[in-house]
C-alpha cells in the first residue's frame, strides 16, 4: 500500500517540482521510497507520483511508477491473486523481471484492457497512462478500501490518495461545495462522488474513468455492482451446507490478506468478525498469529480482556496496549490533518491508537470491517426488524404525541438509559421515526445525525440535497426485505465514505497497510443470495458467523453485548475539549467564515453546555469541520 499523486496538463504548465511538492503531502502512507515520472504528449503533460510502502517485492523492482512498452503506472493497493494471474500471462507468453503484483497489473492490462480489473482480487486503486492509445485509465477496487480524490477543471486533472495532495497544485481551487458540507452535517462525511471541493471528486468504488487526451472527454464507467449480488435469486441451500461453504470461502478470502513479503498481524477485538478473521487464520497457520487489542478504561473502552481471553484460547502471539485518556485526546489537533476531508467518526481517535501499537511489530495488520454491513450486524438492523413495522402501525396521533413529549423531555433526563452508549443519539432518532415511519425515514434516521429542518436553520444560505447511493432503486429482486435494502445501502455509503475512509487514514498515518479480508468480492457476492434467516435468525444477528464462530471459540465466551467502538464524546466535549469547542464555535469565528448561522449555532452550544448532552454528536460534527476549515482554509 502506498500513496499516488499525479496531473494530467492540457495547459502543460506543471513541472516535477510541483508533482514532488503535490506527493510529499503523502509520505506518511509511504516512508520506503518516492518516485516519478512525468510524460510528455502532444495534448498535454502527464506526472505521476509515488510514495511506497514496501509490501511485496521489497527490492528496485518494486518501485514506482513503472513501464511496460507504452504503458505507465503508479498504483496503491496489494492485489492478492496476482500470482495466479501471473501464471496465466506467463502461459501468453508475458515475461516478468520482478515478483511485484505492479508489473503483473502491466501485463494484465497489456493483454485484456480494462477487462483485467475483473480478474483482480484485491483492494486497489490503478492510475495508467496509455501513451499509444492516447488514454489514461484509473480505477478503484469494488468496496472502495482505497481512496482515490480528483480534481477536473479548465484543462488540469489532479488526482491523489489524500486530497491534501491535490491542494498543493497551484491550478487547485479550495472552493467550498456548501450542499456536500451540508450533507457532512447529516452524515458525519461527504458522501461518494462528491467532495467538499467545487469540482473535486472521489471516484465511486467499483467505477473505473478514462480520460482521452485526444478530445480532452472524461467517462466514468460501473465494473462492479453489489446490486447484482442482491438480485440474483436466494440459494436453495441447507443451513449446515451455507455453513461449511461460507466458512471455506471466508478461509480463502482471509488466506489471501496475509500474502506478505512483511511481518503480518490482526486487529483481534474480541467481536465476533474479528474472532472469526483469528480462528479462521491460526487455524490454517503452524506459526501464531500477531494480534493486537488497545484498551482506554477511563474512556468506558475497553474490549481488551475479552479479547485476550479469545487470544489465550486460540493460541495468538498477543499484544494488548492499555492508553490514557489523555493519549486519546492528544490525536484530536492531529485529525484534521490526516482527514483532509471533514470527517466526524470519533472512533478516528482509538483506531489511530490501535495503529500506532501494531506498528511497532509489524507493517500490515488486518481488520475485520463489513462484517456487519454483509452479515447483518448492526444494532439498526435489529431495531428495524423488531420495531419498524410496530412503529408504523401505532395511529398517527398517538406517534405524533409521544414525539411531542420527547421534544420536551430531553434524553438526559431518563434514569439509566442516559448512561447507556450513544443512547441520547437514538433517543433523537426514535422521536424523528415517530414523526415519519416509513421505510425510506427509517434508513435515513438510523444513518444521519441532522434532519433537513436542522441543516436548513443551520446553514446560513439554502443548500440543496446531493444524489447519493441513498437514492438507490436498484433492489429489484422479489422477496428481498428491508434489511436487504439497509445492507446494500451501507455498503455503497457507510461503509467506504466511513469506515473504510477511516481505517485507511488512521493506519496510513504511521505507514500501516490495513487488509480488509471480508471485502473479498467473493464474499459479499455469495453473501448476498444466502437466503436472509441465515444472517438474521429470529432477533440474532450474523447467525451463521456465529455458527463458525462457535467452532472454534465457546460460546460462553462470545455472548456479550456489541460494545462498539466508540468513545465519551458529550464528556469530552463539556470537559477536556471544551476549549476547542469554545475556539471553533466562537461567534467572531462563525461571523468571519460566514458558513453557518451564529444565532443557531449559538443556540445548540449553549443547549449543550446546559445540559441538553443528546447534542454531543451535533457539537462534534461541528467542531471536525471548524477544525478542518481551519487547518485547511485559514492556515493552508
Amino acid at each position: 500500500m502506498c500513496g499516488i499523486s499525479g496531473f494530467v496538463d492540457f495547459n502543460k504548465n506543471t513541472g516535477r517540482d510541483v508533482l514532488e511538492k503535490m506527493n510529499r503531502t503523502l509520505a506518511h502512507r509511504g516512508p520506503d521510497g518516492e518516485g516519478y515520472g512525468i510524460y510528455n504528449s502532444a495534448a498535454a503533460t502527464i506526472g505521476f507520483g509515488h510514495q511506497r510502502l514496501s509490501i511485496i517485492d521489497l527490492s528496485a523492482g518494486g518501485s514506482q511508477p513503472q513501464t511496460f512498452q507504452s504503458l505507465h503506472i503508479t498504483f496503491n493497493g496489494e492485489i492478492y491473486n496476482y500470482a495466479e494471474i501471473k501464471k496465466q500471462l506467463e502461459d501468453k507468453g508475458h515475461q516478468f523481471h520482478s515478483h511485484s503484483d505492479t508489473e503483473v497489473i502491466l501485463h494484465a492490462y497489456a493483454e485484456w484492457g480494462n477487462e483485467a480489473i475483473q480478474r483482480f482480487i484485491g483492494m486497489f486503486v490503478i492510475v495508467i497512462y496509455d501513451e499509444a492509445r492516447q488514454k489514461l485509465f484509473a480505477c478503484r477496487d469494488r468496496a472502495g478500501v482505497k481512496p482515490f480524490f480528483y480534481y477536473w477543471k479548465d484543462g488540469l486533472f489532479l488526482f491523489g490518495s489524500e486530497l491534501k495532495a491535490l491542494m498543493q497544485h497551484p491550478g487547485f481551487k479550495k472552493e467550498i461545495n456548501i450542499n456536500a458540507a451540508a450533507a457532512y452535517m447529516q452524515f458525519g462525511y461527504v458522501p461518494a462522488p462528491h467532495c467538499i471541493f467545487i469540482d473535486a471528486y472521489k471516484l465511486r468504488p467499483g467505477y473505473f474513468l478514462e480520460i482521452d487526451l485526444g478530445t480532452k472527454a472524461l467517462q466514468e464507467q460501473q465494473y462492479w455492482n453489489v446490486y447484482d449480488a442482491y438480485n440474483k435469486p436466494t440459494l436453495k441451500i441447507s443451513l449446515p451446507d451455507a455453513i461449511t461453504e461460507t466458512e471455506k470461502l471466508l478461509t480463502s478470502a482471509f488466506q489471501y490478506r496475509m500474502v506478505s513479503d512483511v511481518p503480518v498481524g490482526v486487529f483481534l477485538s474480541g467481536g465476533y468478525d474479528s474472532s472469526c478473521v483469528t480462528a479462521l487464520l491460526q487455524k490454517n497457520n503452524t506459526e501464531k498469529i500477531k494480534t493486537f487489542t488497545i484498551g482506554v478504561p477511563d474512556a468506558g473502552l475497553n474490549e481488551a480482556p475479552f479479547a485476550k481471553i479469545i487470544a489465550a484460547h486460540l493460541g495468538t502471539d498477543h499484544t494488548e496496549f492499555y492508553c490514557t485518556q489523555k493519549e486519546a485526546l492528544e490525536i484530536v489537533p492531529q485529525l484534521p490533518f490526516f482527514y483532509d476531508e471533514p470527517f466526524a467518526d470519533s472512533s478516528a481517535i482509538p483506531t489511530t491508537l490501535v495503529s500506532k501499537i501494531a506498528r511497532e511489530k509489524v507493517t500490515v495488520a488486518l481488520s475485520a470491517d463489513a462484517g456487519d454491513e454483509i452479515f447483518a450486524g448492526y444494532n439498526r438492523y435489529d431495531f428495524v426488524m423488531k420495531y419498524g413495522k410496530k412503529i408504523q402501525n401505532i395511529p398517527g396521533f398517538m406517534r405524533k404525541t409521544a414525539a411531542a413529549m420527547m421534544d420536551m423531555i430531553p434524553a438526559g433526563y431518563i434514569p439509566v438509559f442516559n448512561k447507556k452508549y450513544l443512547f441520547h443519539s437514538r433517543y433523537e432518532k426514535l422521536k424523528t421515526l415517530f414523526k415519519n415511519p416509513s421505510e425510506q425515514n427509517i434508513l435515513m434516521s438510523m444513518t444521519r445525525q441532522m434532519s433537513e429542518k436542522d441543516i436548513a436553520e443551520l446553514f446560513k444560505t439554502q443548500v440543496s440535497k446531493i444524489a447519493t447511493a441513498f437514492d438507490s432503486k436498484e433492489l429489484t429482486r422479489k422477496g428481498n426485505t428491508v434489511l436487504d435494502f439497509m445492507m446494500a445501502i451501507d455498503y455503497q455509503t457507510y461503509l467506504p465514505d466511513d469506515i473504510l475512509q477511516k481505517v485507511d487514514r488512521a493506519t496510513m498515518s504511521v505507514g500501516l497497510e490495513g487488509r480488509e479480508p471480508f471485502l473479498d468480492q467473493r464474499v459479499i457476492e455469495w453473501a448476498a443470495q444466502l437466503p436472509i434467516e441465515y444472517k438474521y435468525n429470529k432477533g440474532n444477528k450474523k447467525f451463521i458467523i456465529k455458527e463458525i464462530v462457535h467452532k472454534y471459540l465457546p460460546k460462553d465466551i462470545m455472548d456479550r453485548p456489541k460494545m462498539g467502538f466508540g468513545i465519551p464524546i458529550a464528556t469530552w466535549l463539556q470537559h477536556d475539549l471544551k476549549p476547542f469547542v469554545d475556539q471553533y464555535l466562537d461567534e467572531n469565528f462563525i461571523t468571519k467564515q460566514g458558513i453557518f448561522d451564529n444565532a443557531e449555532i449559538q443556540r445548540i452550544k449553549q443547549s449543550f453546555y446546559q445540559g441538553r448532552t443528546e447534542r454531543a454528536e451535533k457539537i462534534w460534527y461541528l467542531l471536525m469541520f471548524q477544525m478542518w476549515y481551519d487547518k485547511w482554509m485559514n492556515n493552508n
